[in-house]
């Protein structure tokens, strides 16, 4: 599974508008609307909340990776979203954040949860990759920039 397969038009939100941690990851989870019914998104807002009360999942150098997983899930889902304006999101740098990367999935794939938040992890721990994502504000771009940077750590 690659995370660019996981993306398209409606789970790449390249101006997130908003103001705080919560409404960012709202936002985001809100993406996931076109794939999924109300009551898996409900389960999949609380699985994620659940997640971020225990720890911050912002990661440091303006990139968080909020993630989850429920049972009403049957596959891994995934939305990337750049926001307006950086966000205070307690993170482990203590800087704000402007990138968030959310991967929801079943709770019965817990390797296959690791691997991708493993994946998603290395590629965004790339500063020249997270200036690249901050310069573009298209959709389709986006999604290819992931893609080749995808296709780059595979030969590597």
């Amino acid at each position: 599974m690659k995370i660019s397969d996981l993306l398209d038009s409606n789970t790449v939100l390249p101006g997130l508008s908003a103001c705080n941690k919560s409404g960012a990851i709202n936002e985001l989870i809100d993406a996931l609307s076109s794939k999924l019914d109300e009551p898996t998104i409900t389960s999949v807002r609380q699985a994620v909340m659940d997640r971020e009360n225990i720890m911050s999942t912002g990661v440091g150098k303006g990139l968080a990776i909020p993630h989850g997983k429920s049972s009403q899930l049957t596959e891994t889902y995934a939305a990337f979203g750049k926001l307006i304006t950086p966000v205070e999101y307690d993170a482990i740098d203590g800087e704000p954040v402007n990138i968030l990367f959310l991967l929801v999935g079943p709770k019965s794939q817990n390797s296959v949860h690791i691997k991708m938040l493993s994946r998603i992890s290395r590629l965004l721990n790339s500063s020249a990759f997270r200036e690249k994502l901050l310069a573009c504000n298209d959709t389709d771009k986006i999604i290819e920039l992931f893609r080749s940077e995808e296709e780059h750590f595979v030969r590597i």
